[in-house]
C-alpha cells in the first residue's frame, strides 16, 4: 500500500514536472519567458523547454498583421462636422518583441490616441470637399506620425487607410441637392442648345424656302415677260403696231381677270375709274362703278347657280 502511494505521488510529481518543462508556442506567435520575475528570453513557434517552477511563460505576442479601426469625429475648415473611419494595419517587429511586450501596456489605445491627434490636426485645415479628394494625404500623415511614434515600441505601421467619410445628415442632404441642381443646370443648358439648333435649322429652312420662292416668282415673271414679248412680235407680223398690241394684251388680261373672279360664287367685283377726278364727280363715278360691279357679280352668281342646277338635272 505504501509502495502504491509512493508510486502515485511520484507520478503526480513527474506529471507536473513534465508539464512545467515543456510548452508549445503557436505559429506567428512569440512567447515571453521570465526567470524569477525577470525577463529571460523570447521563444519562437514550436515545442519549447523551460525550467519548472523557476521559469514562467508570462505572455505571448501576436506576430500577425493586425488591423485597428478608429472612428474619429472632427470639424473641417468650413465648420462641417464629419466622422472619419481610419483603418491602421500594424505588426510587431520580431526583433523587438521585448519592447512590444514590456514598454507598451496597451498598443491599441496608444495607436488610437495618435490617430485622433493626427486626424484632428489635419482635417481642420481642409474644406469638406478637400477631405474627400485628399483622404490619401490624411492617411499618409497618420502613417508617418504613427511610424515615428510606434517604432520605439516595437511596432511597424504597414498601412493606414481612410475607409469612410461620413458628414452630418443635413450636410449630405445639402450636397445631394447641390449635385441635383448642377445636373438640372447642365440638362437645361443641353435643352436650350437643342432648342437653339431647332430655331437655327427652322430659320435656315425658311430662308431657303423664301429664296426658292423668290427665284420661282422671278422665273415666272421672266416667262410672262417673254410670253408678252412673243405676243407683241406675233401681232406686229399681222400689221398691229406695238402700242395697239400692248393695249390688246391689257384688255385680254382684264377680261381673263374678270372671268377668274366670276368662277368664285362668293366673290364681289368693284370697278374704279382709271382717270383721277375730283369732287362729287369722283364720288358719283365710284358709286356707279360699285353698282355696276355688284350687278355683274350677281349675274355671275345666278349664271353659276343655273349652270349647277342644269348639271344636277342632267345627272338625275
Amino acid at each position: 500500500m505504501e509502495n502504491y502511494i509512493s508510486l502515485l505521488l511520484f507520478s503526480v510529481i513527474a506529471f507536473f514536472l513534465v508539464k512545467g518543462t515543456f510548452f508549445v508556442v503557436k505559429q506567428q506567435t512569440s512567447g515571453i519567458v521570465e526567470r524569477f520575475g525577470r525577463f529571460n528570453s523570447t521563444r519562437n513557434s514550436g515545442l519549447q523547454l523551460k525550467i519548472p517552477i523557476i521559469d514562467q511563460v508570462v505572455g505571448r505576442i501576436n506576430l500577425k498583421v493586425q488591423q485597428l479601426d478608429v472612428l474619429v469625429e472632427t470639424k473641417t475648415k468650413d465648420d462641417v462636422f464629419v466622422r472619419l473611419k481610419v483603418s491602421v494595419q500594424f505588426q510587431v517587429v520580431r526583433s523587438k518583441v521585448y519592447d512590444a511586450f514590456y514598454r507598451l501596456e496597451n498598443s491599441n489605445a496608444q495607436i488610437t490616441s495618435y490617430v485622433f491627434d493626427v486626424v484632428r490636426a489635419e482635417v481642420p485645415k481642409m474644406k469638406l470637399d478637400d477631405v474627400f479628394v485628399r483622404k490619401d494625404d490624411i492617411a499618409i500623415a497618420v502613417k508617418g506620425e504613427l511610424n515615428d511614434a510606434m517604432q520605439d515600441y516595437g511596432y511597424d505601421i504597414i498601412k493606414t487607410l481612410v475607409t469612410d467619410i461620413d458628414p452630418d445628415e443635413q450636410v449630405k442632404s445639402a450636397m445631394n441637392r447641390i449635385n441635383a441642381s448642377e445636373r438640372e443646370k447642365v440638362a437645361a443648358e443641353f435643352e436650350a442648345e437643342a432648342d437653339r439648333i431647332k430655331i437655327v435649322a427652322k430659320a435656315s429652312a425658311e430662308a431657303e424656302s423664301k429664296r426658292l420662292q423668290g427665284q420661282g416668282i422671278a422665273d415666272q415673271r421672266r416667262e410672262i415677260a417673254r410670253g408678252l414679248e412673243e405676243s407683241v412680235e406675233v401681232l406686229n407680223k399681222v400689221g398691229i403696231n406695238s402700242q395697239e398690241a400692248s393695249a390688246l394684251i391689257v384688255v385680254t388680261q382684264h377680261y381673263d381677270t374678270l372671268q377668274s373672279l366670276g368662277e368664285e360664287t362668293d366673290s364681289n367685283l368693284i370697278l374704279l375709274p382709271n382717270a383721277p377726278q375730283a369732287g362729287s364727280d369722283m364720288l358719283n363715278n365710284m358709286i356707279a362703278s360699285f353698282t355696276a360691279s355688284n350687278q355683274i357679280g350677281e349675274q355671275m352668281k345666278s349664271k353659276n347657280l343655273k349652270k349647277g342646277g342644269t348639271e344636277a338635272e342632267k345627272s338625275s
